[in-house]
């Protein structure tokens, strides 16, 4: 029988599998060495992996400006989507927000990610406005949603 997926702190030994999923999800992917230096030396950045069975399916991370947080990215394995490792990933970094006594946080999305919009709705993120042609890959429009805590 599985293990539950666990919600923990990023470590420097989960960035080769991190990476191997941010290829599978995005277009233009972070690097190893992009991962290696948020968790190395960005002093403001929080990161999660989600774990079950020693692999990880999925990761999360936020950047902490002042009194807000800036979610980086959020990404699940293709194959274990579906399976609310997302949203739990993405409340893990609202808990900690709390604790810290963050006062809003705030994301952009893809236009077209409208599986992620709801999620992030559901969880009481507000759409706040438009970042025009923000993708570099096909110049696609982001949505800038927030959520004051």
């Amino acid at each position: 029988m599985k293990d539950r997926v666990n919600i923990r702190p990023m470590v420097l030994d989960d960035i080769e599998q991190v990476v191997e999923i941010e290829k599978l999800c995005f277009a233009i992917p972070w690097t190893f060495h992009a991962f290696n230096q948020e968790l190395r030396e960005n002093k403001l950045a929080i990161y999660f992996a989600a774990e079950q069975d020693d692999k990880i399916l999925g990761y999360g991370g936020a950047w902490q400006v002042l009194d807000e947080f800036h979610i980086t990215n959020i990404a699940v394995h293709p194959h274990f989507r579906g399976l609310s490792i997302g949203r739990e990933i993405v409340e893990r970094i609202i808990k900690v927000a709390y604790e810290k006594q963050i006062k809003n946080i705030t994301l952009e999305v893809r236009k077209s990610n409208i599986v992620a919009q709801n999620l992030y709705k559901d969880l009481g993120f507000k759409l706040g406005g438009i970042r025009k042609e923000y993708y570099d890959d096909n110049r696609e429009d982001a949505f800038i949603m927030w959520k004051e805590l």
